[in-house]
């Protein structure tokens, strides 16, 4: 691959790039947005119908349940339905009967989703007035009666004739002395036909009977032909939805179904195709202008260098003319003509007096460099404060004799250590004689303590890297606070680790410092200000990699504890 590619030129790289990152990229992704959106948008729709033709089917039933509520409360009246088939005395005994008892309990079953309700009997001896009619041969002949005389059951029969829906309830509910009585409740056709317009279906819904036939649909009006569901001529690209009513025996059979064309469903996402066609032009044309623009930026420039440097091959030094360009081809273009300027200047003019020049320069930095070695020698300053030392107990300083001791000590642990390693018995001595010193400039305001494992004092540990903790500790935590210093060193062995602790009651820091101060520890370009804690951790680092751990626990005037965890396993004994 790699191969095939440094064939191609570069102006073909950028073309293959484009297309392959940016053309077919942007197509793929449009038909599959457009592909997605559709199928989203299709099923959302497909969800809202079956949500809409669920909810119409439940304000149906609840207005039809109305009626059946009418039907059972006239059903379980015993009074009322042994008033209808008792056998009036006279015409003036009815009149009395009806306006007495009734009239009122018929009055008393209006509600919302019924329209009238007439009750039938044939009693001779009871007059058709008000809500109550004889039973004649008339009416046995009417649709309504032929439908609801097929059904023998107790509950209501839900009907469809003559442009409405009723429910027929048998009032046989109670010894009427073969007296036949019947309750017929119309339904509220205007109030089911607003339920239909406001279902939200988008499409046609059709209530369709037990034996499949469409009795009702919600253009509102009503079927006449009451042609069957099975054979009505639906749209090309159909979707049909059913909603059943099960488990309610007077509605057993009876569905609602619903037909939606899917170019409704679709339509939104038509509208938007030119939408997705236009983002899709900009999506494409903006991208190929600016790459366009770039590929040739770096096309052009990058030929212009390679034409001069096949000159620069024939000894012809001419420069690139000069021009504003910042870039990677631009500085490219810079030392070009720099180098250009630089190789035929060192072949004409100076090439072997600039190389003597150089070497006795060399020279003379390299002979500068060894006189100031020369200039100090630490044993001369050991010497010097072995001698300062001595000055002091002669004139019965011991304080400060003590102190310059420690400063001695010191300085010649740091210039006869050759290892690169030292025992933490070393390592403690050499920060006890540094708290000394400190405490000695402190007076009463430091106080410190070492507590060690002996198991630990033996181990061989890096030097020189607890020393720089405690610096810092005493001089950034102890120098600023107002109140008194304690500092705490710790050493001990917990299981397969060593275990170094540090801890001051000092000023501490906010946690945007500790934050910065653990950036500055981690990076490894950086030396900074803190050179001492800097070198100890890379060097820490150097030596055990990432088994070793390193803890800060600090907070804003809540003082300072650092851990330092070392495997044993690693360390020399």
């Amino acid at each position: 691959m790699n191969k095939f590619l440094n064939v191609m030129k570069l102006r073909d790289k950028l073309l293959m790039m484009y297309i392959l990152s940016v053309f077919i990229p942007i197509v793929l992704t449009n038909v599959v947005f457009y592909n997605v959106t559709t199928t989203n948008i299709r099923n959302q729709k497909i969800r809202d119908a079956d949500m809409a033709l669920s909810n119409l089917k439940n304000d149906l039933q609840v207005t039809i349940d109305q009626g059946v509520g009418v039907s059972y409360s006239l059903y379980a009246d015993s009074i009322l339905n042994k008033t209808i088939s008792r056998r009036f005395t006279s015409e003036m005994d009815y009149v009395e009967t009806f306006n007495s008892y009734l009239r009122g309990a018929l009055a008393d079953q209006n509600v919302q989703g019924v329209h009238w309700y007439q009750v039938y009997t044939d009693n001779p001896t009871v007059l058709s007035s008000g809500y109550i009619d004889r039973l004649t041969d008339k009416v046995r002949l009417t649709d309504w009666y032929i439908q609801s005389k097929a059904f023998s059951a107790p509950y209501p029969t839900f009907i469809y004739s003559g442009q409405k829906f009723s429910l027929v309830q048998k009032l046989n509910n109670y010894n009427t002395g073969g007296i036949e009585q019947l309750v017929k409740i119309d339904l509220n056709m205007e109030h089911i036909q607003q339920i239909f317009r406001g279902s939200g279906f988008n499409g046609t819904v059709y209530l369709v009977d037990p034996r499949g036939k469409v009795k009702f649909q919600n253009n509102g009006a009503g079927i006449t032909e009451e042609p069957l569901f099975r054979e009505i001529p639906l749209p090309q690209n159909s979707l049909t939805f059913e909603s059943a009513y099960t488990g309610i025996n007077y509605l057993e059979g009876w569905s609602l179904k619903g037909v939606m064309d899917e170019e409704n469903v679709l339509k939104d996402v038509r509208k938007s195709r030119y939408f997705v066609i236009w983002l899709a032009c900009i999506n494409f044309i903006l991208p190929t202008i600016i790459i366009a623009a770039m590929s040739r930026s770096i096309h052009v420039r990058l030929v212009r260098i390679l034409k001069h440097m096949k000159k620069v091959k024939a000894q012809n030094f001419q420069t690139i003319p000069y021009e504003e360009a910042r870039d990677e081809i631009g500085q490219l273009t810079m030392e070009f003509n720099r180098m250009t300027e630089t190789i035929n200047s060192l072949i004409n003019e100076v090439y072997i007096a600039d190389i003597q020049k150089k070497d006795l320069e060399l020279r003379q930095q390299q002979a500068q460099l060894h006189a100031l070695y020369s200039q100090i020698n630490p044993h001369f300053l050991f010497n010097s404060l072995e001698s300062v030392r001595m000055r002091s107990l002669i004139k019965g300083e011991k304080e400060t004799a003590n102190i310059i001791q420690h400063m001695a000590k010191m300085f010649r642990k740091s210039i006869s250590w050759s290892q690169n390693e030292v025992t933490v018995r070393e390592e403690l001595e050499l920060i006890g004689s540094f708290l000394e010193i400190q405490q000695y400039r402190f007076g009463d305001k430091l106080e410190y303590s070492i507590v060690v494992d002996p198991a630990a004092l033996d181990h061989r540990i890096p030097k020189m890297v607890l020393l720089p903790f405690v610096e810092n500790a005493s001089i950034h935590g102890i120098e600023s606070s107002p109140d008194k210093g304690i500092i705490t060193i710790s050493v001990t062995v917990e299981g397969d680790r060593l275990i170094f602790r540090l801890e001051d009651n000092g000023i501490g820091m906010p946690p945007d410092k500790l934050k910065a101060i653990e950036c500055y520890l981690k990076d490894n370009e950086d030396m900074g200000e803190r050179v001492g804690m800097k070198n100890a951790y890379y060097r820490l680092k150097l030596c055990f990699q990432d088994r070793f751990k390193f803890a800060i626990h600090t907070g804003d005037g809540q003082g300072t504890s650092i851990e330092i965890s070392l495997p044993l396993a690693e360390l020399k004994f």
